[in-house]
């Protein structure tokens, strides 16, 4: 395993970089985020340069490359303040799981429109009442001759309002035992039966979050996606490309903070002083620029392992990049405003509207306690304490 990037890769992270520099934070995204507008034009111009869908297979009009180009993809935009968040959603839990459990008709249907930026998949799990606990999803599908009725509610769904379907986790009952099962439906937002409903949020973000409320929504028997005796395999498929992706937007993050912070600390003078020549300044940036590298070799390393089809070993180290990102980025910013001193509050730098968007990163798409359960039980053998 070798973290020494290919010319390829080096190319591929200049060429975002130059995207992401015409769609940088302070002229475009945070116009955005202040009026809650997706990035719609930054997406549409990615997809045409083939970032969007780098990881798909080629067949179906991708990049034929994998989780670590996808990861690179976000990190650069991210490193500009540009980070795409339907990224980790459409092409990187969806289109995942859709290229290695699909049908397919499913694949020639969705793969090309999510690997050029021209169709959304949104991605719906999370429940008012099951939290981080996939197995207590009350989302039901039963049959109902050849086609699925859906009933039940989701929360926090990023998206939905870009999105031309969300894959949805329901779960189907084993007529056998009387248990319930997990399963995988593809359902278009226009399907009877579906709504949503935004989430007030407190926080500055272009993409919104949504409360889906599926009544009795009748798919046909296509909907399915994979096996409804293995989704459980077929989600967790999806879930490690979440994390890294997750960890990917941190990091990137986190570098557009400190460099902000540097900047800053190098023109900014006080008695004839450069602020970043004071090791007050200095040291915290240069702790939290080490702390930022370590979590981006752990995204990395997660990433190679997930290409390699090492699940167990992508699986602890994606655990462990989202964590590390998620800290590291949250440190760079905190760090970045106090460098800033007052001046790190005001609408004119930025940064402190970044600060409820970074918080999430702590507590989504998995939170931090959930992370170190999984490293207590899974890396160090403790007993499961859930």
């Amino acid at each position: 395993m070798s973290f020494i990037e290919t010319e390829e890769q080096k190319a591929l992270r200049a060429a975002v970089a130059s995207l992401a520099a015409k769609y940088n934070y302070r002229d475009y995204v945070l116009p955005k985020a202040r009026k809650n507008e997706p990035l719609s034009e930054l997406w549409a111009e990615a997809g045409k340069l083939g970032f969007i869908g780098v990881n798909l297979p080629e067949e179906y009009g991708g990049g034929g490359a994998g989780m670590y180009e996808l990861s690179l993809v976000l990190e650069e935009l991210a490193a500009q303040g540009a980070g795409l968040l339907l990224m980790v959603v459409s092409p990187a839990i969806c289109g995942t799981i859709i290229a290695k459990y699909g049908t397919e008709d499913q694949k020639q249907e969705w793969l090309p429109g999510l690997a050029d930026g021209t169709k959304i998949m949104a991605f719906g799990i999370t429940e008012p009442d099951a939290g981080s606990n996939s197995h207590q999803i009350t989302t039901t599908a039963r049959r109902d001759g050849g086609d699925w009725i859906l009933s039940g509610r989701k929360i926090f769904i990023s998206g939905v309002d870009q999105a031309d379907a969300v894959l949805i986790v329901a779960r189907t009952e084993d007529n056998k035992t009387g248990k319930l099962k997990p399963a995988l439906f593809i359902l278009p937002t226009d399907a009877p039966g579906f709504e949503k409903t935004p989430q007030e949020m407190d926080i500055l973000e272009p993409d919104r979050q949504y409360t889906l409320f599926l009544d009795d929504v009748r798919l046909p028997a296509s909907a399915l996606v994979g096996s409804e005796d293995a989704a459980l395999a077929q989600l967790f498929a999806g879930l490690n490309p979440e994390r890294i992706m997750g960890a990917a937007m941190g990091i990137g993050a986190g570098r557009y903070a400190i460099d902000r912070a540097v900047e800053y600390a190098k023109e900014r003078t006080v008695w004839k002083t450069p602020i970043g020549a004071h090791q007050g300044i200095s040291h915290p940036l240069a702790q939290v620029k080490i702390e930022l590298e370590l979590a981006k070799l752990m995204m990395q390393k997660a990433a190679a392992l997930y290409d390699s089809g090492d699940e167990f070993g992508a699986a602890e180290s994606a655990n462990m990049a989202k964590y590390a990102g998620a800290e590291a980025s949250i440190k760079a910013l905190d760090q970045s405003i106090q460098t800033h001193g007052g001046s790190g509050l005001t609408a004119e730098v930025g940064l402190a509207a970044m600060l409820g968007v970074a918080r999430i990163m702590r507590v989504a798409p998995v939170s931090r306690e959930m992370i170190l359960n999984f490293v207590a039980q899974h890396s160090l053998g403790l007993p499961k304490s859930y």
